[in-house]
């Protein structure tokens, strides 16, 4: 008797969890990596770029967090007004480095990865909405283990958040696409490069949300990486418009990271990728079923971009 009533009220908790799972809306981050650029690109200047991505932030009223790589243009008077246009639209900022190492190269030293990130964070400071919080390069965290234990100290010494990303995908690839096909033909139509960019956004959404259900047993606050780039100059305002129209709620980056999950530090990292692929690897759950679209660095829409049926629907 007491057998079937424990047995009842695990299912029955099971239930609710489940059903609190369906209701709940999944909370998610936007931040952006790599800005701002001053590098020339079709159709948009790099002050219309980042003024087009603020553009949408303030449409959806989103905080957002862009993490600059200081040598792509902060260090440089037209660059850091670009980066100062964020602080005063009330987003976030955080370091990436000034000239974008991997750490996982044997021929970068903790120690100049080190003077990288206090060169670029010197330049941002006194920036309203600076936070302290720093992204790997490549998100890689260093190699060997020496290095990335290394690394992981010096940043809790100085202070320094790792600013981990649950939700990891491969903008940057198809923005690669989408100027080429604009630096053949500034004209071109590039619709079917935007559809194929929002397919790959919500492939990798629903991954990593069954990802992080299969971990945690719970939805986490996804934070989500894109890049600084035209791509997303040209179609942010449809991502986020996407994600909202399917039931998702934007919260700002300072939020999600006060998830506990962003507290643990994997074991055994897949460099380049999300943390929840970390975790998944240090818990030896190995190459689960889907895992090669998580790692295939958007490969599954290019090839279809490359098809003349692309854009059949």
């Amino acid at each position: 008797m007491i057998r079937s009533l424990l047995l009842t009220a695990a299912a029955a908790l099971a239930a609710f969890a489940s059903s609190a799972l369906a209701q709940a809306p999944q909370r998610i981050a936007l931040t952006m990596d790599d800005g701002p650029h001053l590098s020339a690109t079709p159709r948009l200047s790099p002050q219309a770029r980042n003024e087009a991505i603020l553009a949408a932030l303030r449409k959806h009223r989103v905080q957002a967090a862009l993490f600059v790589t200081c040598g792509n243009g902060a260090d440089r008077p037209e660059g850091l007004a670009l980066v100062q246009a964020w602080s005063q639209a009330g987003q976030l900022l955080g370091n990436h480095t000034m000239t974008h190492l991997d750490l996982n190269s044997p021929q970068v030293s903790l120690e100049q990865y080190q003077d990288e990130i206090q060169r670029c964070q010197q330049i941002l400071t006194g920036q309203a909405g600076l936070q302290r919080w720093f992204r790997f390069t490549f998100l890689r965290e260093g190699k060997p283990e020496a290095k990335r234990d290394g690394m992981r100290a010096w940043l809790k010494a100085q202070g320094f958040r790792n600013a981990y990303v649950s939700l990891d995908t491969s903008d940057w690839r198809l923005n690669e696409f989408l100027e080429t096909r604009l630096k053949a033909d500034p004209q071109a139509d590039v619709s079917d490069i935007r559809q194929a960019y929002l397919d790959h956004l919500w492939q990798r959404a629903q991954a990593y949300q069954a990802l992080s259900r299969r971990l945690q047993g719970r939805d986490i606050a996804q934070v989500l990486l894109t890049h600084h780039n035209l791509l997303n100059a040209l179609f942010l305002d449809d991502v986020v418009a996407m994600f909202k129209a399917r039931g998702w709620q934007f919260i700002s980056p300072a939020e999600a990271f006060e998830d506990p999950v962003y507290q643990l530090q994997p074991l055994s990292n897949v460099a380049g990728q999300s943390l929840l692929l970390s975790m998944a690897r240090s818990l030896g759950l190995g190459r689960f079923e889907g895992w090669e679209r998580l790692v295939d660095d958007g490969d599954y829409e290019i090839e279809r971009l490359g098809k003349p049926d692309a854009t059949a629907r």
